[in-house]
């Protein structure tokens, strides 16, 4: 049976990436393709219960490595028991966020540095990466705009000075630079079915043996 494939949504808080993913999941069945949709944190049971320690309380609960350490707790279980298990059975896995959120948000926004979060992840990944990511740019006001419109409890990240939402950005466009041959951006200020169809132009380009739309 051949492998599943595994894509990654990114990007800032309010961008957008949930509804996409959602879409995107739809398109695949429709194109006989079994996919699920997943997030992270979470996914599993200890990865949700983990979840809920890391995005509750202030901006003070935890610091940059203690969070770093458990978005990486929970990722590893993730992948081994509900990413892995379902690529080997030919399903395609799509992700609301994955490794490069940690590098944006642990590694630039909160200052650890990208080596840390780089050596933090060879050790608990072991060469595990998505085949393709989805960027969603959007301008941090923007996106700030959406959360507090959206109706939803508000996270720690949500809650964060716009400053770190700008840092947020440029790390995501400079994570994107540097892995040229994964990533494709969209622009999260679009329709959001443009935003849909860009998304499915660009999977069919990655992925030639698929038809979406």
């Amino acid at each position: 049976m051949e492998r599943g494939k595994f894509i990654t949504f990114e990007g800032g808080e309010g961008a957008g990436k949930t509804t996409q993913a959602e879409r995107i999941v739809e398109a695949l069945g429709e194109a006989g393709i079994e996919a699920i949709l997943t997030r992270e944190p979470g996914g599993t049971f200890g990865a949700e219960a983990i979840r809920d320690l890391v995005l509750a309380g202030t901006h003070e609960r935890w610091s940059g490595m203690t969070e770093l350490l458990l978005m990486y707790a929970a990722r590893l279980d993730h992948v081994e028991k509900l990413i892995k298990p379902s690529l080997e059975r030919g399903v395609w896995v799509i992700c609301d966020r994955f490794s490069d959120s940690s590098m944006a948000y642990q590694g630039h926004a909160r200052g650890l540095g990208a080596d840390r979060v780089a050596a933090v992840h060879a050790a608990v990944m072991d060469g595990f990466a998505p085949d393709m990511t989805i960027l969603f740019d959007i301008d941090p006001i923007l996106s700030q705009k959406r959360v507090q419109t959206r109706g939803e409890d508000l996270s720690r990240f949500d809650t964060e000075e716009l400053e770190f939402h700008k840092k947020l950005r440029t790390a995501f466009l400079q994570i994107a630079d540097e892995n040229a041959d994964r990533f494709h951006t969209v622009d999260a200020a679009s329709s959001r079915d443009a935003i849909t169809m860009q998304i499915q132009h660009a999977m069919m380009q990655k992925f030639p043996d698929i038809k979406l739309g």
